[in-house]
């Protein structure tokens, strides 16, 4: 399976093309800095040096076209202001995913952020309100496509070490969950397309990811 992963050197990014790469998929991450692309050849990943702050549709459908699968896993991080919130965090996924409907790649997977109803709380620094608005209106954004659509909302993340054992659910209580604990559920979300369609929520938890996924796609089939 190949899967194109923008944001490409993120955490999350290199974890989730590590694990592909280890069972025999072939991973492309995007990735603006050149100096990066060691670092994705290393994890087995095949680096792409692409802006999506400074490029268009078309030319990030040419790096998707022959793909299995697209996702979605750029942020602009911790630092930056109101702008980049908008243009990476909004517009970097509206692009992305407008990409992927121009080059027929039908998978797609977002991660987005816990606490989205939190977007106009006054007690919260106005970045972050911009960055939760951000992710609000790309996955609305995503909702309204043609696509297959899956997407995660991880809680607080660490970089602690993954245990396998996770809380997937519709909604789930805050909490923290390891970046390579994510990358690991985006896999399994990848092999299941019965999360086509679903957004998810994930903490840690007590259940190990695969049998995580089949219980919240269980009991919407049985819906």
């Amino acid at each position: 399976m190949r899967v194109v992963i923008a944001g490409g050197h993120g955490k999350i990014a290199l974890y989730l093309e590590r694990f592909l790469a280890t069972r025999g998929d072939e991973p492309v991450g995007l990735i603006r800095d050149p100096a990066q692309a060691e670092d994705l050849r290393d994890v087995g990943a095949e680096p792409v040096v692409l802006d999506l702050e400074k490029t268009g549709p078309e030319a990030v459908a040419k790096v998707l076209t022959g793909a299995d699968a697209a996702v979605f896993a750029a942020g602009a991080g911790p630092g930056s202001g109101i702008q980049r919130k908008d243009t990476v965090d909004r517009a970097a996924a509206v692009l992305f995913a407008q990409a992927a409907e121009i080059a027929g790649v039908r998978r797609f997977l977002q991660v987005s952020s816990y606490g989205l109803d939190r977007a106009e709380d006054p007690s919260l620094d106005e970045v972050f309100r911009a960055y939760l608005k951000a992710k609000a209106a790309a996955e609305e954004d995503l909702r309204s496509r043609d696509l297959d659509w899956t997407i995660l909302r991880p809680v607080q993340l660490t970089d602690e070490v993954a245990t396998g054992l996770v809380n997937l659910d519709f909604h789930v209580p805050p909490g923290k969950i390891p970046r390579e604990e994510v990358a690991a559920v985006l896999v399994a979300l990848l092999d299941d397309n019965d999360t086509i369609g679903l957004t998810l929520e994930l903490a840690k938890g007590p259940t190990p990811i695969e049998i995580a996924v089949d219980q919240v796609t269980s009991s919407t089939r049985s819906k």
